[in-house]
């Protein structure tokens, strides 16, 4: 009998460095199956995301046909269709690469027993990480509260295997006749908005694909990489890698990452310093550390990992929810970061943190409803780098900003933002104004706002709460939950 077996895509939308896929290949004629699962358990995909997906699987189908292949796209319930197409067709070994989140880890859990009890093997990889979840552990063996010891524990594992090549070619298998009407096209799939076609900076900004993710990381070891320390911190330059959204559909890894900037500095390939790589290599520690607080903690999303923020006293308060994600607070840096967002599905890391402690903290509008609005809008909408992100803004995360670190809008525009460009790229209607006063146009003379044809109110709106009356809010709001916890 013909060995023959089945790689099922998922997070892993790219040939090289997937050990899973690999193993399919090595083993024989390999059917390459991706499932739009409309099962019900898993977290749906925001609208940005669904738009980079559609455009991934274009990508991943066109590389997998140079190699000789195909992928099959079926949509549905996984626990169902899976079983239904190895069985079908005659599949005795099953890959894929793991997944962290609890209801994936409870999915594949459910349909590698009923594979297995159907007589089939089933291997799992891990494509998305450096160190799995449970490899880094505290002294007792227990998981890691705090990202420093975190991450010199990960690194005491040592160096990470080098990356895979992409298979040279792979010999196909097909769907079954039988199957055959399960398949379903890309385009069948209805991934991109279309009434309205909302997704015209998305495909202004980005090319998704494992082609297009090389090609950025390219781009940054040669250029960007050089003073990554400080640059990563100015929105108004070009100065972090964007490869967010590549990792986070799997089109690269991060231990092509890795190597490819440890390779592009020992060579000297790179202009950078090793200080700077290090900081580069410790952002991609940081997702690794969000994997690791989702696995031991799957509700991360919904639940507070530090419990005593249940008591805490949110703030209901639609309309300025709405103002905040339309970017309309009166406050240039988060209404710039949030119009990039809209326009784009990408915002820069730096203000990703000024405009969530504004939600937060100066709105007092629980950390949840930001997180579900950067699910939907981001294009690297990521189960664990996304709420464990918002988590730490909000104070109730592992290693998080204490909740008493309050943002300070406008100082933070004037530090990182100081000649105000990324606020006049996506504020066009403030941009006439002055430099010293690009940050807060609420307290320019009525002179500079005429003559920069600013009406305060109609043209750009006045700013949605006073800063000190809510730094006053959030911190007796903080006072009044200790006191509760206290009490």
């Amino acid at each position: 009998m013909t060995a023959a077996s089945l790689h099922w895509f998922r997070d892993d939308l790219r040939l090289a460095d997937n050990p899973a896929l690999a193993a399919a290949v090595a083993h024989g004629p390999t059917l390459c199956l991706y499932i739009l699962d409309e099962g019900g358990t898993r977290r749906p995909l925001g609208g940005a995301s669904r738009w980079w997906l559609s455009r991934s699987l274009a990508a991943l189908g066109s590389a997998l046909a140079e190699k000789g292949a195909g992928l099959v796209i079926l949509r549905g319930d996984p626990a169902i269709l899976l079983p239904r197409v190895a069985a079908a067709a005659k599949i005795d070994l099953i890959t894929w690469s793991r997944r962290y989140d609890g209801d994936s880890v409870s999915l594949d859990g459910r349909i590698k027993a009923e594979l297995v009890a159907a007589g089939r093997k089933v291997t799992s990889f891990n494509a998305a990480l450096l160190n799995e979840p449970w490899q880094v552990t505290t002294k007792t063996g227990d998981p890691m509260k705090v990202f420093t010891p975190y991450w010199r524990a990960a690194r005491a594992l040592g160096e990470p295997p080098a990356p895979l090549p992409a298979p040279d070619r792979i010999a196909a298998l097909t769907l079954p006749a039988e199957l055959a009407a399960l398949a379903v096209s890309r385009a069948e799939l209805a991934l991109e908005p279309t009434r309205p076609d909302w997704a015209g900076g998305l495909r202004a900004a980005w090319t998704p694909g494992e082609a297009a993710a090389a090609a950025s990381l390219h781009a940054f070891l040669a250029g960007p990489l050089d003073d990554y320390g400080e640059g990563r911190n100015r929105p108004d330059y070009v100065s972090t890698s964007r490869l967010s959204p590549h990792l986070r559909f799997g089109e690269i890894g991060p231990r092509q990452i890795w190597h490819a900037t440890r390779s592009a500095v020992d060579s000297g390939a790179a202009a950078a310093n090793p200080a700077d790589a290090e900081k580069f290599l410790a952002e991609i520690g940081w997702r690794e550390f969000s994997y690791h607080l989702l696995f031991h903690n799957p509700t991360l999303a919904r639940d507070n990992y530090n419990r005593r923020f249940d008591a805490f006293p949110w703030r209901r308060d639609a309309a300025a929810l709405a103002a905040w994600q339309r970017g309309a607070t009166g406050y240039p840096i988060v209404d710039a970061g949030l119009r990039e967002l809209w326009t784009t599905g990408w915002m820069h890391n730096r203000v990703r943190m000024i405009t969530a402690s504004f939600l937060i903290k100066h709105l007092l509008i629980d950390w949840r409803a930001g997180e579900e609005w950067f699910w939907d809008t981001l294009v690297d909408a990521d189960p664990a780098s996304n709420a464990a992100s918002w988590q730490w803004v909000a104070g109730s995360g592992a290693d998080a900003a204490p909740y008493y670190r309050i943002f300070n809008p406008v100082t933070q525009g004037l530090k990182f933002d100081p000649k105000g460009g990324y606020v006049r790229r996506w504020i066009p209607e403030i941009a006439g104004l002055d430099d010293s006063a690009i940050h807060e146009p609420f307290k320019a003379d009525p002179s500079s706002l005429r003559r920069a044809g600013i009406t305060l109110g109609e043209t750009y709106p006045r700013p949605l709460v006073d800063l000190d009356i809510g730094r006053k809010r959030a911190l007796e709001a903080l006072a009044a939950t200790r006191a509760a916890e206290a009490g």
